[in-house]
């Protein structure tokens, strides 16, 4: 088993890597989303929808993809009007849309950065809450010293080896579940577990749990580079694309490997994967550490970028790096991973929020009342978003 993992994980970013598929451009378009969709939030989502929702986990999953869906057609539907209409981009819903976000931004780092801790720690016998802080604080402070005195520049060449290696793992990861699967149905011992949670938490987790699908809105960000039309069919592919892995994903873990009745860590995968195949924890925290400082590097850079442009250049983008480091250590040191993903999915629901209500704004008959509900949607989601109880 290692070795046919092994093989389809190096097929697979060979195709990616050296294929035709690399200089498309609606292909180089859809990465950008499906990338920061896929995070490390992949691996923390799974184990924590089937213990806490049980045998309904992919129920779960499908309705957080279709809530992202939703305000992904909110954004969609922003793209296409701000490229007909000139200068709707300026209006005061879009600068307090920009404000939430560049916030958003700063708490998605200490996620991504708090995450990359946790699994650079979780094969060690140094597996603590102490020393993931302790190596989330060094990294913080690389970036720091890298976007004060350099900028991310040279850290950009990085960025799409890091999403193939990512996408080559999750590759070799549904294939190692999907045999799991069969050996588990041909012995008669498929796993239908039970839900640890219900009622109301059960919405207010929902809501704490958005951010693990978020990552579809840089689409709306991509102008410089791609048309509208582009941006929009590589936001809707991507969301495609992820929405399929997540549900497969989910379905092959709920039903097949068995999860600890006990609270779950955020970095419980890594040690349900043992009893897969010997080779994934290794796979999965290659992937989870490039992934998380590759999207790191990118959210710290975007958010430095938004600070100036919401200040009107008074705060300069090296001090928007500055800035967004000094909320990420303060998160850090005073909460733990679980609480940071909550803070994140209520900071994001609140811009998707934002979003719909200009959605709702600009549009007319039944997308306006659907808009209008997926604002209230965002906003409540912003209110109540719980954390998982880890």
């Amino acid at each position: 088993m290692n070795v046919a993992i092994l093989v389809l994980v190096a097929c697979a970013t060979l195709v990616l890597f050296l294929g035709p598929l690399r200089n498309q451009p609606l292909w180089r378009a859809t990465i950008t989303p499906l990338a920061s969709i896929i995070g490390s939030g992949f691996l923390v989502l799974g184990p924590v929808l089937a213990h806490d929702f049980g045998s309904w986990a992919p129920v779960g999953m499908a309705a957080l993809c279709l809530l992202a869906w939703s305000f992904g057609s909110a954004i969609r539907a922003n793209i296409a009007r701000i490229d007909t209409e000139e200068g709707s981009a300026g209006e005061w819903s879009e600068r307090i849309s920009a404000w939430v976000l560049s916030v958003a931004y700063m708490i998605s780092v200490a996620y991504y950065l708090n995450l990359l801790g946790s699994f650079a720690v979780s094969l060690t016998s140094f597996d603590t809450p102490l020393v993931a802080r302790a190596i989330t604080t060094a990294v913080y402070l690389f970036i720091i010293l890298l976007g004060w005195t350099r900028g991310f520049g040279a850290l950009e060449a990085v960025e799409y080896p890091a999403v193939v290696v990512k996408l080559a793992v999750i590759t070799g990861l549904i294939f190692a579940l999907g045999h799991n699967m069969w050996s588990v149905h041909q012995q008669d011992s498929l796993v239908f577990p039970v839900a640890d949670i219900r009622g109301w938490y059960a919405v207010t987790l929902f809501f704490g749990l958005i951010v693990t699908v978020q990552g579809f809105e840089t689409s709306r960000y991509l102008g410089v580079t791609y048309s509208a039309s582009v941006r929009i069919k590589s936001m809707k592919i991507a969301q495609y694309v992820s929405t399929v892995i997540y549900l497969v994903y989910v379905v092959l873990l709920t039903y097949a490997v068995p999860i600890s009745t006990e609270n779950v860590s955020e970095t419980e995968i890594i040690h349900l994967m043992k009893s897969v195949a010997p080779i994934l924890p290794v796979l999965l925290l290659v992937a989870a550490l490039a992934a998380q400082f590759s999207a790191a590097v990118a959210d710290t850079g975007g958010a430095g970028g938004l600070v100036e442009e919401v200040t009107h250049k008074r705060v300069s983008e090296r001090q928007g790096y500055l800035l967004v480091c000094l909320v990420g250590l303060v998160l850090t040191w005073l909460a733990d991973v679980f609480t940071i993903i909550a803070f994140a999915s209520r900071a994001f629901a609140l811009y998707y929020g934002v979003q719909s209500f200009i959605a709702a704004r600009n549009s007319l008959g039944g997308y306006r009342i659907f808009y209008g509900a997926l604002t209230v949607v965002g906003f409540a989601a912003a209110l109540l978003g719980a954390p998982v109880e880890g």
